[in-house]
């Protein structure tokens, strides 16, 4: 089993929306998707599931980009 992690990265413009557009392409193309992310390569299957989250405080606003699935036993 992978050890646990829970990381927030933040990246560049430029880096940012190039990863987003691979990401986007996989999907359309229904196909698996590697992003590297802190230094960690990470493989996404073609299944995973994606989804948007809004959350709102009264200090300020948050958008997450999502991509959830199951590790294979």
């Amino acid at each position: 089993m992978p050890k646990k992690r829970d990381i927030t990265k933040t990246y560049p413009i430029k880096s940012f929306t190039s990863k987003i557009r691979r990401l986007a392409d996989g999907l359309e193309n229904k196909e698996q998707f590697t992003i590297q992310i802190a230094g960690e390569r990470i493989r996404v299957p073609k299944g995973a599931k994606v989804n948007i989250e809004h959350e709102r405080t009264k200090d300020g606003e948050e958008i997450e980009f999502q991509i959830v699935w199951k590790n294979l036993k």
